[in-house]
């Protein structure tokens, strides 16, 4: 991944778990409310992790967190 990539997810990362915790949910309950395993949202919050996935996966997110998608670019 390059490293404007890499940059890229890194942000993503940390705003879904700014917003996440805003909405004062644990991993467990994002997870369960996107259909998603816990270990996958762990992967997609890590900011260590290399990332892969999908915006199908990104908008079921912001969904359950109440925001709209491009504030995770932001």
């Amino acid at each position: 991944m390059s490293g404007k990539h890499h940059l890229k997810f890194n942000q993503v990362s940390k705003n879904i778990k700014k917003f996440r915790g805003m909405n004062n949910m644990t991993q467990r309950e994002l997870a369960d409310k996107v259909g998603i395993s816990l270990s996958y949202l762990s992967k997609i919050e890590a900011s260590n992790c290399n990332k892969s996935f999908s915006l199908h996966v990104l908008f079921d997110i912001a969904d359950a967190l109440n925001v709209d998608i491009k504030e995770f670019f932001d």
